[in-house]
């Protein structure tokens, strides 16, 4: 500890004098443990039992920690080349990755960035100056309430404005919203909720709008909220019709998460701009990317500066990100039906769990499972339910984090079934003890 630093109670939480962990309010947090190793699904760490990591690592680890594939291309790449400036230069595992997810997302062109937050960025920058280049300036965003795009400034100001955004409100762009019209298991509300939404995005589209964003089929963050198919399908057809662009943000839904490759697939849209993130590399290394049309591409091009896309990262296209990435690929390509097939595995046990007294509102889509918790008080993020049945879940060896009085799981597609049983069974028990 420097002498200039005051004793407190944050190295007697376990993160000593210098971490500073995200989304996270270390005064008040539980000892965390140390991590060591990974495997498949399964955590090690320095002292204790292993965990099932049963969210992913944060929705991330697609394929399991340490998958040897993906290790070995990392590996064989670093060997290779490491880094180059994407500026002046390409390189073979950029063009195969841009290539392949062009092939796959019916998109032309994909834009490196870092991470989904930019990713976000970067199609809501590019939506706008798209119209901007077009001579035909439109300046209107519309958003959906609960969702959740990222915590640079233009992903929060797309967001839900919440406990995460308040201390910069007034330094965040203006965004119409209209509500998320959610559904699950025995909704008997659904139709007309989905109509009086759709309603609305038609008077909000009356005022030019440069583009409406959604997180397709599910609301991460939000609360793992689901709405249908069907109520996707609509709301193209109005965005269309009224000439705006459609942001699909797929940083949580893509790479298998929602029962197809990608969620717009599943919903059967044909988005403008698509933000991938979080799956696409695996989970090994950070990177995002931003597909667009070559509609949208082409205003981008000519000799006016004014029309180029004035964006970049240090580390746009990093060749180890892009192996990892291809690899992730190469395992989804071989085995679709780990993604394909996932919701049947979810389904009973769901479907058994659901019959808890304190089980509300389940819901499933692909590898994706959820719940209301029946909570008195408060509902929400800061309800600390979830943080309760979370102590009781880690004790039983199996890792979550609940949403507040959300809980879900959203397991690595190599878990075993053994593996998905028990995470069920120790929320069940869990639920038993509170």
């Amino acid at each position: 500890m420097s002498s200039f630093d005051p004793p407190s109670n944050i190295e007697l939480q376990g993160w000593g004098p210098n971490l500073w962990p995200p989304f996270t309010q270390i005064a008040t947090a539980t000892t965390p443990k140390r991590a060591v190793a990974g495997n498949g699904a399964l955590l090690m760490f320095d002292d204790g039992p292993p965990l099932i990591d049963a969210i992913s690592s944060w929705w991330v680890t697609l394929h399991g920690h340490s998958n040897p594939v993906i290790a070995k291309a990392i590996s064989l790449q670093a060997e290779a080349l490491e880094q180059v400036i994407f500026a002046d230069f390409t390189h073979p595992q950029a063009e195969n990755l841009a290539h392949r997810l062009s092939q796959k997302t019916g998109l032309s062109r994909l834009f490196f960035s870092d991470n989904g937050s930019t990713a976000v960025e970067v199609a809501l920058k590019i939506a706008c100056q798209w119209w901007y280049n077009k001579e035909e300036p439109r300046h209107q965003i519309i958003a959906f309430n609960g969702a959740y795009h990222g915590d640079t400034f233009g992903s929060m100001a797309v967001g839900e404005r919440n406990l995460f955004s308040a201390p910069f409100e007034n330094m965040l762009f203006p965004v119409s919203r209209l509500p998320w019209p959610s559904t699950w298991w025995e909704d008997n509300n659904l139709d007309k909720k989905e109509k009086d939404v759709l309603s609305q995005l038609e008077k909000l589209l009356t005022v030019p709008t440069a583009a409406v964003i959604l997180e397709p089929l599910v609301q991460g963050a939000g609360g793992m909220a689901m709405v249908r198919n069907e109520f996707l399908q609509r709301l193209e057809k109005i965005v269309r019709q009224a000439g705006a662009l459609l942001i699909a943000d797929e940083v949580l839904t893509g790479f298998g998460r929602c029962g197809k490759l990608f969620a717009f697939q599943r919903a059967k849209l044909k988005p403008d701009l698509i933000s991938l993130s979080k799956g696409l590399t695996g989970g090994f290394l950070p990177m995002g990317v931003t597909m667009a049309s070559e509609n949208i591409f082409q205003a981008f091009t000519g000799e006016d500066p004014k029309h180029t896309l004035w964006h970049g990262h240090s580390f746009t296209a990093n060749p180890l990100g892009c192996a990892a990435a291809n690899a992730s690929l190469d395992l989804l390509e071989k085995n679709p039906e780990l993604f394909e097939d996932f919701e049947s595995r979810h389904r009973p046990l769901l479907q058994e769990l659901s019959k808890h007294p304190k089980v509300k509102r389940p819901r499933l889509k692909g590898t994706i499972a959820a719940f209301d918790l029946d909570v008195e008080g408060t509902k929400g993020y800061l309800n600390d339910t979830g943080k309760a049945l979370k102590r009781h879940v880690i004790e039983a060896g199996v890792f979550i984090r609940p949403l507040g009085d959300i809980v879900y799981l959203l397991p690595p597609l190599c878990i075993t079934d053994s593996q998905l049983e028990h995470c069920y069974d120790s929320i069940r028990k869990g639920l038993d003890m509170m």
